[in-house]
Order: C-alpha cells, then structure tokens, then sequence
C-alpha cells in the first residue's frame, strides 16, 4: 500500500519507469531488491483504491443506470414535447435535450472505460494505458453535469410557474435523479480514496535521482519515513472506527499498538481489495482440488472400542456440556440469535424481575436480561452462581463463576468477543511475556487475552470469589471455559491457575491460533482441550499464518493469466453453485524460473527488502516474520463433517472427531464456512449431534500422525 508513496518521494514517474525497465530486465537494477507488484490506478497525480482492471463492473452498473436514465429521460422528453407552453416552459425544454446530450456523452465514455478496463490481466496493465485518460474524460463530463443540475433545480423553482404540473413533475424527476447519481458518484470516489497515495514531496537533492543513485541508507529512511505516515494514518482510522470509546491513556495505547501492527502487515504490498478478493478465490479452488485429489487410504480409522476413542468421547461428553456455559456467557444477544422464534419471549417476562440479593452481578446489565438468558441457557438457579460480572473495557471482559452440580465442579465461563471493547483486546496482538513457574522455555503469549486472563485472575483471587465457591463446595475440581476470545483467555486463565489448584481443567472452544508460546502449549497439554470446528478461520490465526495467507495471494495473483472480471465471476459462480474447481491457466510453467528476478510492468512500483515478493519463487520458501511464533493451547480436538464439501440444506450432517496437532492449523483454509464454523451455536450444534444423536465417526488418531488425517 505504501509503495507508490515511496516512489512518489523518490521522484520517480511512469517515463522514468519505462527507462529503466530494460536494465532491470537485463538484472543490472537492485538485483534482488527489485519488486514486482501490482499497483492501483494512478490518477490525479496520487494512488488510488482501485486498479485500472476494477473499472469493470463499477462502470457496467453506472452504464446500466444511465442507460435507463437516457431512455426514461428520452420518454419524458418524447411524451411532453410541444407541451412546455408556460412562460418558462423553453428554459425548462431545453434543460431535457441538454440532459439528453450529457447523457449520451456520459454512456459513450462509460463504454469506453468497461471496454478498455477489461483488457490485459493483472500483472499486465499494458492494454489499459489508457485508463487514466478515460477517466479523466468522464471527470470532466462530471463538471457540466453538476453545473446543469445545479441550473435544472433553480429553473424548476423559478420558471415553472404556470405551467402544467405533469410538465414540471417530469423535469422535478430529472433533476432529483440527476442529484442522486451525482452524489452516489461522490460517494463512490469517497470509497475509493486512499490517504495513503498522495504524492510526498521528497528533499530537493533528491527529486531528480535516479533509482541507480539511491543509496541504501536513503531508501530506508524513506521507507521510515513511509511506514510512520502508515501507522498515523491506520490510527487515525481507529479512533474514527471507535469515537464512541473513552479517549484515555489504555485505548491511546491499544490503538499505537493495533495501527503498528497492521500497517507493518500491509507495508510491503500494493494489493488492492480486489486482487485480494482474487488471490483468495484461486486459492479456495487449489485449496479444493487438493482435497479431492488426496488419497483416502491417508485417513488411518481407529477402532471407537480402543482406549483412545473412548478417552475422546469421554472429553466430547465434557465438551459439549463446557459448551453450553461458553455460550450462555454471551448473554441475551447470543440467546436470541439461537432462538430466534421462542427467544424474545421467553426473556421478555423474566428481565425486568426484582433479582434476589443472594447473587452478585457486577455492571452492564441494568434490566437483567443477560442473568437472565444465562439461567435459561444453563438452567441453573439464582443460588448456584457465585460471581457475575459484565463489566466491559478494553483486555477487562465478562464471565461468572457458578457451581455446577451435575458435573461437582466450580465453573468460570468467560465471555467471548461481543463489543468494539472486545474487538480491540482481540487485535492487541503483540507477544507480552507470561512468566510461569515449572516451565522451561520462552513463556509469551497474545498481550490482549493475557491482560484479560490476568485481569480475572486478580478477581478471582484477591476478591476471594474462588475462596467462597470452594468454601460452599470444597469437594468441586475447578473447570474454566470460554469461546473464541472467552477460550483464549481461559487456556492462559488456567495456566495462571494451575499452581494454585492442580486438578483444573479447561475447555477452550475455537481459540485464537496465535495464543502462546511453543513452551506454554506443551505445558498446557495436561489439563486444556481445544475445540475446533472444520475450517475455523480464528484457530487458524496468527501472524506466522496470516503472513503465509499473503505470500500465497501474491502468489495466485502474480502467475493468473486471465482477466480479473473473469476470475471474480467464475469465483462467485464456485462459492454460489459449487462444482469442479476451475483449473485456471497460469503462466507459472514458463515463468517459474523467472520468479526470483524481476517482473517489471510499465506500472510497476520500486521498493526495497520485500520478503513478500522476494518469497514468490518458491512454495516452501520461509516466510520472514519479526513476530514470534504462537499456538493453540493443550490437546486439539478437531471435528469435521463427513461427507462431500457441498451438500443439500435438508440432508443431516455426519462428524468426525479426532485429536489433532498445531501442524494441521499453520496455514488459513479458504472456505465459505470459515466463519460460520466459528459460531458458537454452530460448535454446540456438533458437539449434540456427537454426543446426543451419535452421527459420527471417532477416527483418533496419534498426534504424530494427525497432520494426515485432517480432512
């Protein structure tokens, strides 16, 4: 994203490009520092959000809008001909064929940039040089038309006087929805801008260097430079996302923290949304292929009577019941989004009741609603819980603790992501050290969700409520459960806990991927089970992984040799109606070889030290990143549904449930469930049907060998 800055400071243009594009071919130019990217349409002297190859189907839909404008604006025209008889009835004529000529000269250029935008493919904007004059065209027709819709609305308020009002309602319709395109016309323009392509004036001495004379010291310092503009400009968006948040010292930092690390993610790209949107539709499809070329004889079955399957249904026993308070921790919104028809109802009577003092609630929850939605998820009484707290801050969330009779344990469910508060705890991902007494090796984990963790491990400790719950029951083991954000803070919650209490447990349902150190997750193996469910996109988060997403979206994007409209269709045509993974033509046979030098367009951006593109050669190539690495915590238990991909709305889903280990959840697998598989109804729903209903195969394999039997 950053990358057209930079070149922008260096003095560079597009002729300056094109000289220098036949020694870079010949390897004389910055040999391995030279980049091949894709950039976005340069115009009006600054980057904008979008290619010269995104024209396409904006412009087909404001083609197809004009089109039917010009002709209902010619029928208006045809039907009250002759008709404008009142004393300003020509003015206000003539503002209809002057509407109709503006129209004409709008459609013909729209034409023109559909045409010209869908030609050449991504890595080869040759064939649509002539873009950003197109677009200039269309700019300028924007002028007049603003100018006479300006004029149209004056008229009509001042020469339609006495004149019929079915003429004057038809010239009020023209102009109104001349003002309407106009302003969606702004808005668009809005959407597309980005703040981080205008043009930086770079130092005197350096506006006529050549890239040859750039030396290494002023690149980088440019590069800085660049990088503190990015992370200003994300910060900024922050704020903006989050005004209705406090702006004290905590959210400051969370937002420095938050804008550093995505601005570093995406410094060393110049990936718009769409190639994005492309990288991640081709790697869906190969993603796809390779799951229906591998060989079925890779799942090794064990027998459900063999002591390992019965330790797994054991643990989805326990699973499936530390799931129902993992989701009752949501409170009334997760309720009603589960019972959609009987929900509302049912809590509509219950939460402005006089709530008993034998409880205490702490914050957020003034009608009630949310205890409430707990007891019927739980179907607990007032008298078993022991804490509740819905007090919400940023790395401060919610949870209860509560005896749990059926299983003897004191049970603390943590809430999972549900608020912006919550959203940035989730996006503090920076490593913050988590020292552990016993454990030998680097102890570090998330620093949002270790802050969370910490913040209840000082409620539960020093305002004595663990003491009081096992003061009532001193007989109950101790058991922790959360979802998504609620599972990542209780697998680091346990850990702080271990020492105190030996026996705990803790089931942590879809966890964050990038939670903890190497050291921590060994050392949590003993007492945290996390539950995974298919293709979880957040399990498989991490920036080790997220990195790898990017590299292999380059990747996709950089080798595709066909159009960009054309992947999108065929892309939304697979997720929409399924079939036969397209095998699209690549030119990666003849250009394999070729990766590792430069590939420079006649728009090509010059950057230094890219390990992105640097890594595009290879498959296996390393992935350099500064973050250090982090893991799910304790034993996986992976479940999955059995049977082909796609299947009928109305055919019953079969699982299978298998210990699995971190090797099968390094790399993000594109799918239209990554998200709805993270749900946690959609978790409780599986963890039933296996454990009520029995629709499933045990298939538990060794952890040596479960990264072969992920399917």
């Amino acid at each position: 994203m950053l990358q057209s800055s930079i070149f922008n400071c260096l003095g560079l243009d597009h002729k300056t490009v094109e000289a220098t594009d036949n020694e870079t071919r010949s390897g004389t130019l910055f040999s391995q520092h030279v980049l091949f990217v894709m950039p976005g349409m340069i115009a009006f002297g600054r980057r904008w959000g979008i290619a010269s190859d995104d024209l396409v189907f904006s412009g087909s839909f404001e083609l197809f809008v004009r089109v039917l404008w010009w002709i209902w604006t010619l029928a208006l025209y045809t039907l009250h001909k002759g008709k404008f008889d009142c004393s300003g009835g020509r003015v206000l004529h003539s503002y209809l064929v002057v509407l109709l000529v503006l129209l004409a000269f709008i459609i013909l250029s729209l034409c023109a940039i559909v045409y010209v935008s869908a030609q050449g493919t991504i890595t080869n904007p040759g064939p649509r040089r002539s873009i950003p004059v197109l677009v200039y065209v269309r700019a300028m027709l924007y002028i007049p038309e603003l100018i006479w819709a300006i004029l149209g609305a004056i008229w009509v308020s001042d020469d339609s006087r006495g004149c019929e009002p079915a003429e004057v309602g038809a010239v009020i319709a023209a102009v109104v929805a001349s003002w309407i395109l106009l302003l969606s016309t702004g808005v668009g323009v809005l959407f597309v801008f980005d703040p981080l392509g205008s043009r930086l004036p770079g130092p005197p001495s350096q506006e006529q260097l050549g890239v040859r004379d750039l030396e290494s010291s002023e690149g980088s310092q440019l590069l800085s430079t660049a990088r503190s503009v990015a992370v200003r400009v994300w910060e900024s968006r922050l704020r903006l996302l989050c005004c209705c948040l406090p702006q004290d010292e905590s959210h400051r930092a969370a937002f420095s923290s938050i804008a550093q690390l995505v601005s570093g993610f995406f410094s060393d790209t110049d990936l718009v949304p769409s190639d994005i949107a492309v990288g991640l539709a081709l790697l869906h499809q190969e993603q796809d292929k390779k799951e229906q070329c591998r060989d079925p004889d890779e799942v090794l079955p064990h027998s459900p009577s063999s002591p390992i399957a019965e330790d797994l249904e054991a643990e989805l026993e326990k699973a499936a019941h530390c799931m129902q308070f993992a989701i009752a921790a949501y409170g009334w919104p997760m309720y009603v989004y589960s019972n959609p028809l009987t929900g509302a109802c049912k809590l509509s009577g219950d939460c402005c009741k006089t709530q008993s003092a034998e409880y205490d609630i702490v914050g957020g929850d003034n009608m009630g609603c949310h205890f409430s939605s707990i007891l019927h998820s739980t179907g607990l009484q007032y008298r078993d819980f022991i804490y509740v707290s819905f007090h919400n801050q940023i790395y401060e969330i919610p949870f209860f603790v509560a005896l749990d009779h059926k299983r003897e344990a004191v049970l603390v469910a943590i809430r999972g992501t549900l608020s912006l508060r919550d959203l940035l705890t989730d996006l503090s991902a920076d490593c913050e050290n988590l020292p552990v007494e016993g454990v030998s090796g680097t102890c570090y984990a998330h620093k949002g969700m270790s802050q969370a963790a910490g913040y209840i491990y000082k409620k539960l400790l020093n305002d004595g409520i663990l003491n009081q719950a096992f003061t009532i029951a001193p007989e109950y083991k101790l058991v922790i459960t959360g979802h998504s954000l609620g599972g990542g803070t209780a697998s680091l919650l346990a850990i702080l806990l271990r020492s105190s209490f030996p026996t705990l447990q803790c089931y942590a349902f879809s966890p964050p991927g990038g939670l903890m150190s190497k050291a921590l997750a060994e050392y949590s193996k003993d007492f945290v089970v996390s539950v995974v469910l298919g293709k979880d996109l957040v399990p498989r988060l991490s920036y080790p992984n997220m990195e790898d997403l990017k590299r292999r979206i380059l990747k996709m994007v950089s080798n595709c040799n066909k159009p960009k409209y054309r992947i999108l269709l065929q892309g939304c045509w697979y997720e929409l109606f399924g079939g036969d993974p397209d095998d699209f033509p690549t030119e990666m046979d003849r250009r394999e070889e070729e990766l590792s030098q430069p590939l420079l367009g006649e728009e090509t951006l010059l950057i230094r030290g890219s390990s992105s593109y640097q890594s595009l050669a290879s498959e296996d190539s390393p992935v350099h990143c500064a973050h250090l690495p982090l893991y799910l915590p304790g034993r996986i238990l992976h479940i999955t549904e059995d049977g082909p991909s796609r299947r009928s709305c109305f055919s019953q889903v079969r699982y299978r449930a298998e210990w699995s280990s971190e090797t099968a959840f390094r790399s993000v697998l594109i799918s239209p469930r990554m998200i709805a598989d993270h749900m946690p109804d959609a978790v409780l729903r599986s963890l039933h049907s296996m454990t009520q209903d029995r629709p499933f195969n045990l298939c538990p394999s060794s952890l040596s060998n479960s990264h072969l039997n992920v399917i």
